[in-house]
Parts: structure tokens; C-alpha cells; sequence
């Protein structure tokens, strides 16, 4: 079998220049690699917040974190608040860290239900690091709170879309990446085999590949027009299909490190602060508000003045239903859309590009790592699926037409098993492939008010007074390390503030 010795990504963004940069760091000198994009052709650029597994891209990709903040006006991310989720005025927060210390092999909600059952009062974000810190507008890089077990805060990053773009574009080129610059005039297939053999630009220039990959977002070009590939629509489940972006000028007072999500009628506000600005976005279903009235509940729930024109985006949630055919592999947008309410984007970028890395051809393409490729990110687009599903359908929200049919719709039986599991006693049951944690899923059900019946036997195995204890030094040990850290505003100022 002939080793595949050159690649073409069509489609620059963050999806072109993630897929470009990690395999030039890959597999430098020995991909002759390859980038079609064009000025002309402008991209979504919403995607400006991360979740932790970012920090792992930026470790293969050996970059040093405070000058990847510096480069593209990044803030720290602590988690995402959510507003008017579970009913209206209330609010909860969904963090990246663990909530408490897990005690005997049991997870620590247990013993929190345990005590709140018996009438103990208590938060159970008191005993989140990620929480505390999120609120108090703090952040420092901690791996242990002070000599204890439990784990510093998790975080990840808002940025700009766009100069986190050209960052990696010129990490790209440095490692040997060639940009050409053009549209698609066509793209042409092997009359014997069917794989892609060439893209043919308006500008008459051929590039030959023996691996393309599909970045051109929703238009999916190569995987879906060209080669046929269908669309799995996932709109009865997910029914919003209209975002409106807008950036303005940054607020007043402390800079918050964690994304705001805020539920409004028909949908949901995302707020995602920046250095230098704010991002802002209305994520809505056209079958309940129309664009006008969209706009104007955007507009009017902006920290300050708007710093562009509105970008309108239309978008059905899916997937494809194959992500490798042929000799073509769709990433980004080409490959599917899930609306970005626990800003899983990038990360899904970035997990493809570490799949097709692990599964890379050592000679012509097997079928059975092309299949191997498809099942994984088959399982993790549908494991997202399910975590954003459970934000719209437990939900205490009413009268509503858009929150109603939500709450009452029909949702995957692995959500539903999920759900049922945890209302019954505190359990969950977690695949080695979901991409969230218990902690995560807990954050969600409890913070829109999911509240299991009881909780694990063993949890009554610790004496009460004990277990008092316990809470308090837990709470303690949290609020001691909190008061200990920096302001955001003053991490960012010290060690990476942009320009």
C-alpha cells in the first residue's frame, strides 16, 4: 500500500488551523500539508469559549499558556453560570472542578444528600473550589488546595476566535504548512475508486492530496455535496435553529472568569468576556420568536455599546452520518453542529483531529481504522448530544410555548436512563468515552432542580458528628484558598495581558 505522503485541508478558521497545526506537529517532515482557504469567504468566529480539554491541545502543541492568553486576549474560564434555566430568576453554576472530596469510594453528594436530607442547610457549591472562586471574581494555578487531596480549580479559556486563528496559522507555516489562497472551483474524483483526486481553485491551480480534510463548514463541500454523505437532523430534540453574534465593549466592574448563559423565551443568551471586549450571542428557535424580536432581546441585554453588525446564522443541530468516506474526513462545522451551550466546538475539533492522528494510515486507508474512526465520533457527538438535551428538558419552566414543548418532548433513551438513574438514588452510570464527569452531570440536574430521591447505603456509614466535621474543614480549607488567590483582572495584568 503506498504511504499517503500529502494532505489538503479545505477551509482555514480555528477548524482548518487546529488540523493544520497538530499534524505539522505530528508529523513534521514527513506530510507535505496543505491549506485552501480565501479572504473572501468569512467564518462563524463564535466559538470564543473552551472547556479544560484545551490545555491539552496546547500541551502537544507545546505553547507556552501565558503567552497563548497574551496572543489572543484570552480570560480564564471557571465554568458557565446559568440563568432562568431551571425556573426564572434562579441561577446555578456548571464548573470544570470537582464539588467536595469523595470519602470511602463513595462520591461526595451522597454524603451531601445524606445531610440535607436530615436538615443540614447547606449549598452544595460551598464545597466547590471552581464556585467559590467563580463568584468571587478569583483565579491562581493551584494543583492541591494547600497539603490537601483535593485538586486546585480547573479551568479553560475565553478567546478570540479570530487571533486565536492566525495564531495557529503562524504556528502552522513556522512547521512547514502551505497556505493557498482561493475558492473551490471544483473537485475531482478517481472514475475507479471514488476517492477525492484533486481540488481544482478558480484561480486554475490543481492540489493533488491522497487525505482531504473537509473544514468548509456548513456547506460541508467535499464530504457532503461532493461525496454524497447525508445529515442526521437532531432538531425535534434540539430545536433551536437561529444564532444572532454580536461583540461589544466591555462592562464596567471585575472581569468575570466564567461564561454567562442566560435563558430568555424562546432560547438562550451566551455572554463571554474577553480582554478586550465581550462576546455576546442569541441562540433561539425561529418556530417561536421571529428574527426581528431575536435581535431585540439581544440588543437590549448587552453590557455595552456593539462593536459590529449582527451576524445571523441559520443552523440545523446534527451530524453527518459518516465522518470519514473515501479519503475524506469532515471536521468543524462540515462534520455537524451542536449549538454551543457548553462550548463543545473546539473541543470537538480538537478531539477529531486527536482521533484521525491516532488512526492515521500507515500505507492507503484501511476500512477497518476509517470504521474504527466513524464508531468514536459517532459516540462522543451523541454523548454531547444527550448532556445538551438534559439542559432543556429538566427544566421547571413554564408557560413558556418554546420551554413547554421542551420539558415535554421525547429525548434519547441513554438520557432518559440517565435521568431516571440519578431522580431515583444519586447514581450515574458513565462510558470511558463521555466527555463530561459525574460532577458535571450533577451540576446540571441539581442546579435545575433534579433532586434525587435518596442516596447511596453507604453513605450512613460515617458517624454524623464526623461527617459535620468534615463539611466544615472542607468549606474551610476551600474558603482559605479562595481568599489567598488573586483577582482575575490581577492574574490576567501579571501575567498575560494582551495587547
Amino acid at each position: 500500500m503506498q504511504k499517503l505522503e500529502k494532505l489538503v485541508i479545505v477551509g482555514g478558521g480555528t477548524a482548518g488551523w487546529i488540523c493544520a497545526a497538530a499534524l505539522a506537529r505530528r508529523f513534521e517532515n514527513q506530510l507535505d500539508i496543505r491549506l485552501v482557504e480565501s479572504d473572501a469567504i468569512g467564518t462563524i468566529g463564535v466559538g470564543e469559549a473552551t472547556i479544560p480539554q484545551i490545555r491539552l491541545l496546547n500541551q502537544v502543541l507545546g505553547l507556552d499558556e501565558n503567552e497563548f492568553m497574551k496572543q489572543t486576549m484570552a480570560t480564564i474560564k471557571l465554568g458557565i453560570e446559568f440563568c432562568n434555566w431551571g425556573e426564572k430568576g434562579e441561577k446555578y453554576i456548571h464548573t470544570f472542578g470537582d464539588t467536595g472530596l469523595n470519602l470511602g469510594g463513595l462520591n461526595f453528594h451522597h454524603y451531601w444528600l445524606r445531610m440535607n436530607q436530615a436538615g443540614h442547610q447547606s449549598d452544595i457549591w460551598d464545597y466547590c473550589v471552581n464556585a467559590k472562586a467563580a463568584y468571587a471574581g478569583k483565579f491562581d494555578r493551584l494543583d492541591r488546595l494547600g497539603q490537601t487531596p483535593m485538586l486546585g480549580p480547573s479551568h479553560a479559556f475565553h478567546f478570540d476566535a479570530g487571533l486565536y486563528a492566525k495564531f495557529l496559522r503562524n504556528y502552522a507555516e513556522q512547521r512547514g504548512v502551505i497556505r493557498h489562497e482561493g475558492m473551490v472551483q471544483d473537485i475531482v474524483l478517481n472514475g475507479e475508486s471514488g476517492d477525492i483526486e484533486k481540488i481544482l481553485l478558480q484561480s486554475g491551480e490543481a492540489l493533488n492530496g491522497d487525505l482531504f480534510i473537509d473544514c468548509t463548514g456548513f456547506r460541508a463541500l467535499l464530504l457532503g455535496q461532493k461525496l454524497g454523505v447525508g445529515y442526521q437532523d437532531w432538531s425535534a430534540m434540539l430545536p433551536c435553529d437561529r444564532a444572532i453574534a454580536i461583540p461589544c465593549a466591555r462592562a464596567d466592574g471585575p472581569l468575570l472568569p466564567y461564561t454567562r448563559s442566560t435563558a430568555h423565551s424562546a432560547g438562550w443568551q451566551w455572554r463571554i468576556p474577553l480582554q478586550h471586549r465581550t462576546g455576546n450571542g442569541h441562540v433561539y428557535c425561529s418556530e417561536f420568536m421571529s428574527d426581528d424580536e431575536a435581535l431585540d432581546v439581544l440588543l437590549s441585554n448587552l453590557d455595552g455599546e456593539s462593536l459590529a453588525e449582527p451576524n445571523k446564522i441559520r443552523f440545523t443541530t446534527g451530524r453527518r452520518e459518516t465522518f470519514w468516506e473515501k479519503n475524506c474526513i469532515a471536521i468543524g462545522l462540515a462534520s455537524g453542529f451542536l449549538e454551543p451551550l457548553e462550548s463543545t466546538s473546539i473541543h470537538l475539533i480538537q478531539s477529531n483531529i486527536g482521533k484521525l492522528i491516532e488512526h492515521f494510515p500507515q500505507g492507503g486507508i484501511s476500512p477497518a481504522l476509517r470504521a474504527e474512526y466513524n464508531r468514536q465520533v459517532i459516540e462522543e457527538f451523541e454523548y454531547i448530544r444527550d448532556f445538551i438535551i438534559l439542559h432543556y428538558h429538566v427544566t421547571q419552566r413554564s408557560g413558556d410555548p418554546f420551554w413547554d414543548y421542551c420539558r415535554e418532548m421525547t429525548v434519547p433513551d441513554s438520557l432518559r436512563h440517565k435521568i431516571d438513574l440519578f431522580a431515583e438514588a444519586g447514581r450515574f452510570y458513565r462510558s470511558a468515552d463521555d466527555l463530561f464527569r459525574p460532577a458535571s452531570w450533577l451540576h446540571v440536574m441539581m442546579g435545575q432542580g433534579l433532586f434525587p430521591k435518596t442516596y447511596h447505603p453507604m453513605a450512613d456509614d460515617i458517624e454524623t458528628t464526623q461527617l459535620d466535621e468534615t463539611f466544615d474543614n472542607i468549606k474551610t480549607i476551600i474558603n482559605r484558598e479562595v481568599d489567598r488567590m488573586a483577582t482575575h483582572e490581577a492574574f490576567i495584568a501579571a501575567n498575560c495581558a494582551g495587547t
